[in-house]
């Protein structure tokens, strides 16, 4: 009684600050400065499950392919222009929106409750893509498997292989000179009269490589269609199981758990793309291979299309992950005053940085096998799936101790969608945390299994012999327009209604007082650049929207709605939330409008000695947490 305390905004750490319960999270340590929710254990968790997030499958399998197609090594102007003006901007913006608040993707939106239901729109697209992501981690961990034979199973064409399976190109007719005349005749007819064919007048069988038939045949059994559902394939869908039961593992304890993990899952990709490009380098036609990459004159007149910078925008835009959830729920778990500016930069440089690296590891081996094939390279680079599962193991498989290659390159892509695959889980424990602290607390682990095994069950569909039409389904639709259409709402949220300078300010409490010449391009981007070229590139892909394909394969029309119920189904919160927190408020329809276009009354610092003067008089939450999906009034802030 006798001792002077100081007031709560003047002290951290050791006192007990508001809570929102009594009870210390499972995963939190004495140590960490938020008790409640717990923090990074250090600073290399954090940046590694960032990485880990940000540099995923896309790196690849993706922007290789785009940087060949777009005009090789002048490409990379359109594309670091891109990070510059969109990627890095929204990307600092959702990791400072998420340290400041402490507060996952729904939550955090206390800051504009006109807007929540952007939050739950990314939650449910991060739910959308957990699924069919762990499924593409299934058929990873399916080829690693396969790779445990002397013999590479798609090497050659084996007993499951059709007529139409060939390692070389098969001539079906030709040109020939027959005594002084030149005829045209099946390659049978010049073959058993000891003809020879003219160059360049030779035409092809279509032939299937034993890689692309051991894909559709064994690996997926693929069916005709999506109309045509097929069995479960059981040993995908045991891969599905172990992909779940590693991610589960992972996550038991949450940060802290997946935190030590991701040194191993983040990391040791870069240590086999080192590997394979060095591999790579030492093999013939290796050369030619990175000159379709890169380009021997890189074609400058590329630029002057406008495809080529809507693909660097695009690329940029999912190669960095925003907009789905993820950056503000790891950015939660940050003390206040770290530096999320340095960090969002050292990310957003690393995720690029590894794509054009892994570039070259992939076009090396391309550019081998094409060598080998006698073909040209444009005939073997492919992206995606075809790049993933098709071009790469045919490649590996014509390599020396090819088990080796083909077990590094798929335990490769396997840490790759891992590490992803676990920032996208913390992002749905996160904002359960969010909403039911009190269950949390006590039931973190059932909690993070049951979403497991949920999502497990879920993605069962996509481990038929119809699956694959199924993963590419949900991709083409909630991974496109939905984030898209999150990403320009919440930078028009935060920047025109919240305010921008008021943000700035908010950053500013968390990393220091900055010069008006330091925040002069970050306003010139949250103003106008980004929200333009993001409005830009969703007006693009609706206007430019065709119906999903699988290669030759044409979906239902019955498919084609039921992604369009998908992505409805995403968005359709944004409207149903608004209206919900319009109708919960006071006065005429105006007013009302106006009391959830500000913030709530406890938006702010988490944590009371971190407020200031600024949010002195922030309303803390009841002992009893009013939910806030949907039904969070919009307070006006209280005058003390």
């Amino acid at each position: 009684m006798g001792m002077l305390s100081l007031p709560g905004f003047l002290s951290c750490g050791k006192k007990k600050d508001f809570s929102l319960s009594n009870e210390k999270d499972a995963h939190a340590s004495d140590s960490d400065e938020n008790a409640e929710r717990g923090n990074w254990s250090n600073k290399g968790d954090y940046l590694l499950s960032m990485v880990g997030y940000a540099v995923g499958l896309g790196n690849v399998w993706r922007f290789p392919y785009l940087t060949y197609q777009n005009g090789g090594g002048a490409f990379l102007i359109p594309y670091t222009l891109m990070l510059a003006l969109a990627g890095l901007p929204l990307f600092f913006m959702e990791c400072s929106l998420g340290q400041f608040a402490s507060l996952g993707p729904i939550s955090v939106w206390r800051i504009l409750p006109l807007f929540q239901g952007v939050g739950i729109t990314m939650v449910i697209i991060s739910t959308f893509v957990a699924i069919y992501y762990n499924v593409i981690i299934a058929y990873a961990l399916y080829y690693l498997f396969a790779s445990f034979q002397k013999v590479l199973p798609w090497s050659d064409c084996f007993s499951w292989a059709d007529q139409l399976c060939s390692k070389t190109r098969l001539v079906s007719d030709c040109n020939a000179t027959l005594g002084r005349e030149i005829i045209y005749a099946n390659y049978s007819f010049i073959t058993s009269n000891n003809l020879t064919c003219i160059n360049g007048t030779m035409k092809y069988k279509p032939v299937q490589f034993p890689s692309e038939q051991y894909w559709n045949k064994v690996a997926l059994q693929r069916s005709s269609g999506l109309d045509e559902t097929g069995n479960i394939v059981w040993y995908l869908a045991l891969c599905l199981l172990l992909s779940w039961m590693i991610v589960g593992a992972a996550l038991f304890k949450g940060i802290k758990s997946s935190g030590k993990v991701v040194y191993f899952t983040a990391l040791f990709p870069y240590v086999i793309l080192l590997i394979l490009l060095v591999r790579g380098a030492t093999l013939e036609g290796a050369l030619d291979g990175i000159e379709y990459y890169i380009g021997r004159q890189s074609n400058i007149t590329k630029l002057m299309e406008a495809e080529v910078w809507k693909d660097a925008a695009t690329q940029i835009f999912y190669s960095l992950s925003v907009a789905w959830g993820g950056l503000v729920a790891l950015s939660s778990y940050n003390k206040f005053h770290n530096n999320c500016y340095s960090d969002a930069i050292l990310v957003c440089v690393t995720n690029c940085a590894t794509s054009v690296f892994a570039g070259f590891a992939i076009f090396s081996i391309l550019g081998h096998m094409a060598f080998v094939s006698e073909r040209p390279v444009s005939e073997v680079v492919d992206s995606g799936f075809d790049l993933a599962f098709v071009a790469y193991p045919e490649a590996l498989s014509k390599l020396p101790v090819s088990p080796l290659w083909s077990f590094l390159f798929f335990f490769m892509l396997l840490l790759l969608g891992l590490d992803s695959q676990f920032a996208t889980i913390e992002t749905l424990t996160t904002t359960i945390q969010d909403i039911y602290p009190a269950v949390m607390k006590k039931l973190r682990i059932p909690v993070t299994l049951g979403v497991c095994i949920l999502l497990f069950l879920l993605g069962l569909i996509c481990v038929t012999q119809a699956g694959i039409y199924w993963v590419n389904l949900i991709d083409h639709f909630c991974a496109g327009w939905g984030i898209l259409i999150a990403a320009v709402l919440e930078i028009i949220g935060i920047i025109y209604i919240y305010g921008g300078n008021r943000f700035i300010e908010d950053i500013e409490m968390m990393i220091g007082k900055k010069s008006r010449s330091f925040w002069l391009w970050w306003r010139m981007c949250w103003f106008f650049i980004t929200p333009v070229l993001l409005m830009a590139i969703l007006v693009w892909s609706l206007v430019t929207f065709s119906p999903p394909t699988y290669g030759s394969v044409l979906y239902p029309t019955w498919g084609t709605a039921v992604g369009w119920c998908m992505i409805i189904f995403c968005v359709i919160w944004i409207p149903i939330v608004a209206i919900v927190k319009i109708v919960k408020a006071e006065g005429n329809l105006c007013q009302r409008i106006v009391s959830c276009c500000r913030p709530a009354a406890n938006w702010g610092p988490y944590l009371e000695c971190h407020r200031g003067e600024r949010y002195r008089h922030i309303v803390d939450p009841k002992k009893e947490k009013e939910h806030e999906i949907p039904t969070v009034s919009a307070f006006v802030y209280t005058q003390q």
